[in-house]
């Protein structure tokens, strides 16, 4: 099965699908490939849900810009493709991507590939960027300057046309760089572990039960929990009715004051900072009091209890050093981005005592880094310097 993206002289020409028939058509010479490389252009600043602008999608012999604008066009034979476990979807920095096709077909692509979490694990750094390995990886410069282009207007000029074709052309050499390279280091099933969160639908949900998580609330009193939660529940499904993003709705800042302020009638409400009369006054305003009134007369048991990184002990400034510095050295001795290795919060909760449910400990970063620095913790390893690098003791 050949892995080999046309080269640079050869590039097809870009075409603009705006009819199912030639979509399908499309779709049909790709699934015979072993890979294509896709990306989306989407708004999201005004709604809720994002709006799906364009699809574009490369494979050995076809660049293609798939209008899902355009009147009439059907974009079944894109959801066959994606669908298909024979074709190899490649993204970068994917979860935006697959949340919408998630959302249009109610599946994730399968099975995916993301070249941003490769890049990570073959040691190109945090969250590196399209433009970065495009450079590094396909020997050319993107241009960036249709970047925040308004891609719901009609028509697409040809230079954004052409920017938008350039998201997967330079992805297919990426890749194919990526996945020689992660092949010959034997790390390829380090990316597919990777690839098992993204595959996950629950991965995308919006879960409005859960949405005053995100919040961070700073107090373990349960009863301003209780009250948090209801009202954030409320606005997570408020938005997505209206379709309008949730802070263009009721702010953060809003939802915390009138957590904190219980109010019980419109004038009251519309006291609040962010909220004016007409909306207090209205429908929305009328389920947001209604949701108050939820949130205060829940029995004592059925309230939630504080965040659990909350709660405890705070973790040793000391020991949180000394995991920063074992955590930068294992990066650098196998050449893993650090970040995907183990996250700030990861370290805080190692130090703090709760290291089994830190994913830093589970599957393969325990062993680039979670078995040492369980040992390092419990003293059995130390931290030393030979010349310029750190070095690991075993200790006792």
């Amino acid at each position: 099965m050949s892995r080999r993206p046309p080269a640079a002289a050869t590039e097809p020409t870009p075409v603009l699908i705006t009819e199912t028939e030639a979509l399908a058509a499309l779709c049909a010479r790709l699934r015979t490939e072993p890979f294509v490389t896709i990306d989306t252009e989407f708004m999201r600043e005004r709604t809720y849900w994002p709006e799906l602008c364009l699809v574009q999608l490369a494979g050995e012999e076809d660049v293609a810009l798939v209008d899902s604008m355009a009147p009439g066009l059907d974009l079944a034979p894109l959801g066959e493709l994606l669908a298909d476990p024979g074709v190899v979807k490649v993204f970068h920095a994917a979860r935006q991507d697959v949340e919408i096709f998630l959302l249009k077909f109610g599946a994730v692509p399968t099975p995916l590939f993301d070249t941003q979490v490769a890049a990570m694990v073959a040691g190109y750094g945090d969250q590196v960027s399209y433009d970065g390995l495009c450079r590094s990886l396909a020997g050319t410069q993107i241009d960036k300057a249709h970047r925040f282009s308004d891609w719901s207007a009609r028509p697409l000029s040809a230079a954004q046309l052409a920017y938008a074709a350039a998201d997967v052309t330079h992805l297919r050499r990426i890749y194919v760089a990526l996945d020689t390279r992660l092949c010959r280091e034997g790390r390829i099933g380090w990316v597919a572990e990777e690839m098992g969160v993204l595959a996950d639908p629950a991965t995308y949900r919006q879960d409005p039960e859960s949405a005053w998580e995100r919040l961070r609330p700073r107090t373990g009193n349960r009863r301003f929990l209780g009250v948090l939660r209801s009202i954030a529940a409320w606005r997570e499904r408020e938005a997505q009715r209206i379709n309008i993003p949730r802070q263009r709705l009721v702010k953060d800042e809003t939802l915390l004051e009138i957590a904190a302020t219980t109010p019980e009638t419109a004038a009251d409400l519309a006291r609040a900072r962010g909220i004016s009369e007409g909306f207090a006054k209205g429908r929305s305003g009328t389920g947001l009091l209604a949701a108050v009134k939820a949130g205060k007369d829940l029995p004592d048991d059925a309230l939630p209890e504080a965040p659990k990184d909350r709660v405890g002990p705070p973790a040793s400034p000391a020991l949180v050093a000394l995991l920063k510095v074992l955590l930068a050295a294992k990066s650098e001795e196998h050449h893993v981005a650090p970040r995907l290795l183990a996250s700030s919060e990861d370290l805080d909760r190692l130090a703090a005592g709760d290291g089994e449910e830190v994913p830093a400990v589970h599957g393969w970063r325990r062993t680039v880094f979670g078995e040492a620095a369980l040992d390092l913790k419990a003293g059995r390893l130390a931290l030393g310097v030979d010349g310029r690098k750190v070095k690991l003791i075993p200790a006792g």
